[in-house]
């Protein structure tokens, strides 16, 4: 592509946004409120994602030990459990630790459990965190076989169910995603339409005297491309304000832990911009389309 043409193709496109404000506004306004939305949709995703993934993390297999095991049988078992793949921490809780932590969750302080019990009836106990909680069952069934455990505890059934939930809330999240791009093309490529509708007579001329699909493309690609980049520019400054103030005052207030990694927020903002400027070129692509059948 020859510079002259480059050149001459940018001020087609200023001279178009000059002559036609009031579609240029309508289209950016339409591009703001879309990628505004797809935002907000993708916040939500990834902070109920992150939500999720904390629920999984939390999934402990709690293995507890027969009453009768010596100190040297009990650290054996630690070490087998230790040496399974897929376990990723293994933690040892004594039955005094376990008497302490159930007078400190269930007793008053006036209240000697220890005294009232006599004997303490716990079991030791290792509490396992797994790499990935998805193997929790598997997990559990191998230290369950293991001599020297009696019983093992992952929340059975409450734990398939949550995985569940988790899994469709996921593929939920990915389809809500998928129709707001579709409805975000849908609505962009209509405005952007109607701009070209407006100048459909200047399209026919320069077909009639030569000039390629791609001559007369260039500018209106350039035209959607300014236009879906400021209108999701400023989308992003209005999510960016909100959801910062989001942040702030749900931490305060209700203690709920959301995605604020500055990384993370920082490559949504640059996806976004990258969508809307992608979605004017989809918009523009489809809408010239059919005027340029001559």
């Amino acid at each position: 592509m020859r510079p002259g043409s480059i050149i001459y193709f940018f001020r087609e496109a200023g001279k178009s946004l000059k002559r036609n404000r009031l579609l240029s506004f309508a289209t950016i306004t339409t591009v703001a409120v879309c990628i505004l939305i797809l935002g907000f949709g993708v916040l939500f995703t990834i902070n109920a994602s992150n939500f999720m993934n904390h629920l999984e993390s939390d999934v402990q297999i709690r293995a507890f030990l027969e009453q009768d095991l010596t100190a040297s049988q009990i650290s054996d078992i630690g070490r087998k459990i230790e040496a399974i793949p897929g376990v990723g921490s293994n933690k040892f809780i004594s039955r005094d630790e376990a008497l302490q932590q159930m007078q400190k969750d269930f007793g008053r302080r006036e209240y000697d459990l220890k005294e009232t019990l006599g004997k303490n009836p716990l079991p030791h106990t290792y509490m396992v965190k797994v790499k990935n909680p998805r193997e929790v069952s598997q997990l559990a069934a191998k230290i369950k076989s293991m001599p020297g455990v009696y019983k093992v505890n992952y929340g059975q059934g409450t734990v398939e169910k949550l995985f569940k939930v988790t899994r469709w809330m996921r593929i939920i999240g990915i389809i809500f995603i998928v129709l707001l791009l579709v409805g975000a093309v849908f609505l962009i490529a209509t405005t952007i339409r109607l701009a070209i509708f407006a100048r459909r007579k200047e399209i026919y001329l320069m077909k009639l005297i030569g000039s390629t699909d791609w001559f007369i493309r260039w500018p209106f690609f350039l035209e959607g491309i300014l236009l879906s980049s400021l209108g999701a520019l400023i989308s992003i400054g209005i999510l960016a304000m909100a959801y910062g103030s989001l942040i702030s005052k749900i931490d305060n207030l209700f203690f709920i832990q959301l995605v604020s990694d500055a990384g993370t927020i920082r490559n949504l903002y640059l996806v976004l911009l990258g969508t809307g400027a992608g979605l004017g070129v989809v918009g523009t692509w489809i809408s010239l389309n059919r005027f340029l059948k001559v």
